[in-house]
C-alpha cells in the first residue's frame, strides 16, 4: 500500500479524531481540547526543556517581558523539536468524568487502547508517558 501524504494523514486524523471524541462522551465522559497546533516557535521554546527555557525566559525579560513571563510559565511540559501536533496530526484531550479532571495516563488507557485499534498509524501517548496525546505517526514519529 502506498504512503499517504501528509495532507491524507491529516484528513485521516481529523475524522478519526471526532470518532474518538464520540467514543469518549459514549462511555460518559468529556473532554475538553489540550493542545491540538503547535507553531513552529513553540515546539522550538518546547524541545528546550525546562532549565534552558528559564535562562531563555531571563535574557529576554529586559527587552521582552511579556515573552518572558509567557516562556517562565511554559510550565513543566517539554517537547521534541518536530512534534506531530506541528503537522497537525496530533492532539492532546483532558479527560472529564462527572466534572472531575482525570489527568493519569491509566484514565485515558481504555481510550488509548480503542485509539490504537482504529488504523494501523494511531499511537497512543500511554506508551510513552503522555497519556493524553493521540497521534497519527508520521515520518517515524508517534
Amino acid at each position: 500500500m502506498a504512503e499517504l501524504s501528509l495532507g491524507q494523514k491529516q484528513r485521516l486524523f481529523s475524522s478519526l479524531v471526532s470518532k474518538l471524541l464520540g467514543e469518549i462522551y459514549s462511555k460518559g465522559y468529556e473532554c475538553s481540547f489540550g493542545e491540538t497546533y503547535r507553531s513552529d516557535e513553540q515546539a522550538v521554546i518546547n524541545s528546550y526543556g525546562e532549565t534552558r527555557r528559564a535562562i531563555l525566559a531571563n535574557a529576554l525579560a529586559n527587552d521582552y517581558t511579556a515573552l518572558a513571563i509567557a516562556i517562565s510559565n511554559n510550565g513543566k511540559g517539554n517537547g521534541i523539536l518536530l512534534s506531530l501536533h506541528r503537522d497537525r496530526l496530533a492532539i492532546d484531550l483532558n479527560l472529564f468524568k462527572g466534572g472531575v479532571y482525570l489527568s493519569t495516563d491509566n484514565d485515558h488507557k481504555p481510550f488509548g487502547e480503542w485509539w490504537e485499534k482504529q488504523h494501523d498509524l494511531c499511537r497512543w501517548g500511554g506508551r510513552f508517558n503522555d497519556g493524553n496525546h493521540y497521534s497519527l505517526e508520521h515520518q517515524g514519529r508517534k
